[in-house]
C-alpha cells in the first residue's frame, strides 16, 4: 500500500477553515513570521500586532481557508487572549532559538493556560516554532524533545527564521496538518501504538476491502482500494515492495500472498510514526469517518433522495446534474448550519431499491455464504454485521422472512427483509448500506444511489399504469382466524404482508396500503362478521382494493352470524367471491391469493372501473352486447358490392383481396381453433346475443361436430329490414355462425379498411 496522491476531500469531510493563533513572549517575532508569509520578505518595520490574514483555499495545501492570528501582549487583554484560545484550531507557540527564557516560558506559561482553556479530551494541537534559527549556529531540538515528550498535545516541532524565510510555508502547513489530520485519535505516543477506536475503525475498513472474504487482502483487492483510497493504482513492484516491508516487521502480516488484518493495522501504524498519518486520514475519511472517528451524519444518512425529488417534482424523471448540484449546495448549508440531517419522502410516494442495490446485496450475501447452502447461518450472519457498530436484525427477524429447515436466513428471505426496511424505514436502510460500503465498493457518490422514490400514487392512477415493484397488504382479521398461517402461505413473494392487530377502529397508518385483505374463520361463526364491519367502516368508499379469504377451509363451515352470507357480501359490493385457503395440507400453497393480491394491488383501477361496470344489471349488458352484434351484422357481414367490373377501382381491389383464398385459409384456421375451444357454449352465447326483445328476429342454432358443416340460422324478416340489407336469403343461410362472423369479419374489414386507406392515399 503506497499514500500516494490523496483524494480531494469533500465537504463533508473537512473542516470549513482552519484558524492559527501565534502566542509567545514579547519580541520572539510572531509578527515578524506572519509579514513574511505573506510579503515573502522580511518587513523592514514590525507593527506592534499583524491584522488576521486570511489565505485563499485555493492557494493552500489542503485546499481549506486558512485564517492567521496574532497576539500582542501590549495590545491586547487577557480577556481577548482567552477568546482568541477558544476560537482557534491550532496555537503556534512561538520561541526565540536564541532566548533560554522565551523557551522556559512555553511551559511554564503558556501550554498550561491553553490547556486551562480547553477540555481535557479535546485539546488543542499545538505546535512549537523556534524563530531565529539565523542567529545560531546550533539547534534548540535537544531542549524542546523533553517538552515533547511530556506534553502529547503538541503535534510537531520546526524550526524556521522570519529573516531568511526558512521554513515559514512549512510551519503554517504543519499547523494545517495538526487541524485536518491530527495524531491525537489515531495514535498514543505513551504506548507507541494505536489507539482502540482507530484500530475498530481500520478494521472495518479492512473487512469490507476483503471483497471475497478470505482474511486477505489479495493484489487485486490492494488495486481496488489503493485506487478508491488515493486515484492511483499500485504497480506490482510497489505491491511486493510492500509484502516485503510488512514481512520484515511481523511474521504473519502476509498471508498466501495478501495482506492480512495485522499487516494492513501495521502498515497504518508506520505511517502515522513516520509522520504521515494524513495516508491514514485519507483512508478513514473516505470510508464515512469524522475527526472523532466516528462515522459522519452525511455518510450515513446522505440528503440525495431529497434533491432528487426537488429537482424532478414537476417533471417525472430524474436529472442526475441537477440532483447533485442540489446535494452538494444542500449539504453544505446543513454542514454550516450544524443541523441534524432528515430525510424526507413526498407523501403517497414510497422507496424501493434498485437493481444496482440488488446486485450488491447479492454479492454481499454471496461473501458471507462460506458454506454455499444458500442461507446465511447464525455464525455467517454475525460475520456480516461485524461492520455495524450493532446487530441490527433481532432474532424475530426468522418469523418474517423465509427461512430453511433449519431456520436460517435464505437468500430470498435476506433481500426481502432489505426490501421490507427500506418500504418502512428508507434511512435506516442508507444507514445499513453504509455500514456496509456501499458507496465505497460500487464507487458512487453515496448509498442513497441504492434507492428508488417512486412517483405518486395518483399519478399512477392517471395513467393507469405503476412504477412500482414493491406493493403493501394490510391482512386484517379476527384474533385465531388464521391470519398467521396466510402470512406463513405468503412468504417469499413479492408482496408486503402486514399484520394489523384486532380492533374496534384502524388508525390512519393502519389504512394506507395498496390492497387489502379480510380474513375471517369459516368455523367460527362471528369471525365475519368483524371483516365486514371493518370493510364498511374504512373501505366500502375507498378505492383500495380488498379480497376476502375463508381461512381453515379444511374445517367444517358453519354459518356465519351476518345478515347475509359471505359470496352475497361479495356479491353485493362487487368483490371477488372469498378465496378459500388451509394451511393444513402437505401440498405448497397455492399461488392463485398471491396473483389476485398482487393484480389486484398493481391495477387498482381496473379493480374499481370492474366494480362500476357490475353496478349495472346483466339486461343492460346484454342489450348493449345485442346491439353491438347487430351493428357487426350490418357493417361488415354482408357482402361488398360494386357498380362496376372495372377491377381497378380502390372499391374492386378490396373486395378482390378480402375473397383471396390468402384470408379464406386463415379464416378458416381461425374459425377452427375459437370453436373447437368454445364448443361446449356456443349455444348459450348465441342464445344470449341473439336475443331479440321486441320478437322482430328470431334465431335457431344448432350446433354441429364438424367446422365445414358450419351453423345455419333461419331466420324471419320484416320487409324493412330486408330492404335495409344488400343480401339475399341465400346470403344469410350460406353465412358462418355469430362468432366466425364476428371475429373473421372484423379483421378482414379493419384490414380493407386499411388498404382502402392506403391506396386512396396514393390515388
Amino acid at each position: 500500500m503506497h499514500a500516494g496522491r490523496a483524494r480531494p476531500l469533500r465537504a463533508a469531510d473537512m473542516k470549513k477553515d482552519v484558524r492559527i493563533l501565534l502566542v509567545g513572549e514579547p519580541r520572539v517575532g510572531k509578527t515578524s513570521l506572519i509579514m513574511s508569509l505573506v510579503s515573502e520578505e522580511f518587513p523592514e518595520e514590525v507593527p506592534p500586532r499583524a491584522e488576521e490574514i486570511t489565505i485563499p483555499a485555493d492557494v493552500t495545501p489542503e485546499r481549506v481557508p486558512t485564517h492567521i492570528v496574532d497576539y500582542s501582549e501590549a495590545e491586547q487583554s487577557d480577556e481577548q487572549l482567552h477568546q482568541e484560545i477558544s476560537q482557534a484550531n491550532v496555537i503556534c507557540i512561538v520561541y526565540a532559538v536564541n532566548n533560554k527564557h522565551s523557551i522556559d516560558k512555553v511551559t511554564s506559561r503558556w501550554i498550561p493556560l491553553i490547556n486551562e482553556r480547553t477540555d481535557k479530551d479535546s485539546r488543542l494541537p499545538l505546535i512549537l516554532v523556534g524563530n531565529k534559527s539565523d542567529l545560531v549556529e546550533y539547534s534548540s531540538m535537544e531542549t524542546i524533545l523533553p517538552i515533547m515528550n511530556q506534553y502529547t498535545e503538541i503535534e510537531t516541532c520546526v524550526e524556521c527564521s522570519a529573516k531568511n524565510l526558512k521554513n515559514i510555508s512549512e510551519l503554517f502547513y504543519y499547523a494545517q496538518k495538526a487541524v485536518l489530520h491530527p495524531t491525537g485519535p489515531l495514535y498514543c505516543p505513551e504506548e507507541k501504538e494505536m489507539k482502540p477506536a482507530c484500530i475498530k475503525a481500520l478494521t472495518r475498513i479492512f473487512k469490507i476491502s476483503d471483497q471475497d472474504n478470505d482474511g486477505t487482502l489479495n493484489d487485486a483487492e490492494l488495486n481496488f482500494f489503493q485506487r478508491i483510497c488515493f486515484n492511483t493504482p499500485l504497480a506490482p513492484q510497489a505491491l511486493e515492495d510492500v509484502k516485503n516491508v510488512v514481512r520484515k516487521h511481523i511474521s504473519d502480516g502476509v498471508a498466501d500472498s495478501g495482506l492480512t488484518l495485522k499487516g494492513f493495522l501495521f502498515l497504518h501504524t508506520l505511517f502515522i510514526q513516520r509522520g504521515r498519518h494524513e495516508t491514514t486520514w485519507t483512508v478513514l475519511r473516505r470510508f464515512g469517518y469524522d475527526d472523532d472517528l466516528g462515522l459522519t451524519p452525511e455518510y450515513l444518512f446522505p440528503l440525495y433522495l431529497r434533491a432528487l425529488y426537488m429537482s424532478t417534482r414537476n417533471e417525472h424523471y430524474f436529472d442526475p446534474k441537477a440532483c447533485q448540484a442540489i446535494l452538494v449546495t444542500f449539504l453544505w448549508r446543513v454542514h454550516l448550519s450544524g443541523k441534524d440531517i432528515v430525510l424526507k419522502i413526498p407523501p403517497d410516494c414510497t422507496t424501493e431499491l434498485n437493481h444496482h442495490a440488488y446486485l450488491f446485496l447479492q454479492s454481499t450475501f454471496d461473501k458471507h455464504d462460506l458454506d454455499r447452502d444458500c442461507a446465511l447461518s447464525p455464525d455467517e450472519l454475525k460475520d456480516l454485521f461485524k461492520v455495524f457498530p450493532y446487530i441490527p436484525w433481532g432474532p424475530d427477524v426468522n418469523n418474517t422472512v423465509c427461512t430453511n429447515e433449519r431456520g436460517w436466513i435464505t437468500y430470498q428471505g435476506f433481500l426481502s427483509q432489505w426490501t421490507l426496511t427500506t418500504y418502512l424505514d428508507v434511512q435506516r436502510c442508507l444507514e445499513y448500506l453504509g455500514y456496509l460500503g456501499y458507496s465505497i465498493l460500487t464507487e458512487q457518490e453515496s448509498q442513497a444511489s441504492a434507492i428508488t422514490v417512486t412517483r405518486d400514487k395518483k399519478i399512477d392512477l392517471q395513467k393507469k399504469q405503476t412504477q412500482r415493484n414493491v406493493f403493501r397488504c394490510n391482512v386484517i382479521g379476527m384474533k385465531n382466524c388464521g391470519k398467521s398461517g396466510v402470512l406463513q402461505a405468503l412468504l417469499g413473494r413479492n408482496l408486503m404482508l402486514h399484520d394489523i392487530s384486532e380492533s374496534e377502529f384502524l388508525t390512519e397508518a393502519e389504512i394506507i396500503c395498496d390492497v387489502v385483505c379480510l380474513v375471517y374463520d369459516v368455523s367460527n361463526p362471528k369471525s365475519f362478521e368483524y371483516c365486514a364491519r371493518i370493510f364498511k367502516q374504512h373501505f366500502m368508499d375507498s378505492r383500495i382494493p380488498c379480497l376476502i379469504i375463508a381461512a381453515k377451509s379444511d374445517l367444517h363451515e358453519v354459518k356465519q352470524e351476518y345478515s347475509i352470507s359471505p359470496a352475497d357480501f361479495c356479491r353485493k359490493h362487487k368483490m371477488p367471491p372469498p378465496q378459500a385457503f388451509t394451511c393444513n395440507t402437505t401440498e405448497a400453497p397455492s399461488k392463485d391469493i398471491f396473483v389476485k393480491l398482487t393484480t389486484m394491488a398493481m391495477y387498482p383501477e381496473d379493480h374499481y372501473r370492474d366494480k362500476l361496470s357490475r353496478d349495472t344489471g346483466n339486461t343492460d349488458r346484454i342489450e348493449n352486447l345485442r346491439k353491438v352484434w347487430v351493428f357487426l351484422k350490418t357493417a361488415f357481414h354482408a357482402r361488398l358490392r360494386c357498380m362496376c367490373t372495372c377491377n381497378r377501382c380502390t372499391f374492386c381491389i378490396c373486395q378482390n383481396f378480402l375473397n383471396s383464398d390468402l384470408l379464406q385459409s386463415i379464416k378458416n384456421k381461425i374459425f377452427t381453433a375459437i370453436l373447437n375451444r368454445l364448443r361446449a357454449r356456443v349455444a348459450e352465447w348465441g342464445a344470449m346475443l341473439l336475443a331479440d326483445d321486441e320478437g322482430s328476429i328470431t334465431h335457431q342454432v344448432h350446433a354441429v361436430s364438424s367446422v365445414e358443416d358450419s351453423i345455419f340460422m333461419e331466420s324471419s324478416h320484416g320487409p324493412l329490414f330486408l330492404e335495409a340489407r344488400h343480401v339475399t336469403q341465400a346470403d344469410l343461410k350460406s353465412s358462418t355462425f355469430w362468432l366466425r362472423a364476428s371475429f373473421g369479419a372484423t379483421v378482414f374489414a379493419v384490414l380493407g379498411f386499411a388498404m382502402y386507406k392506403a391506396l386512396l392515399k396514393q390515388r
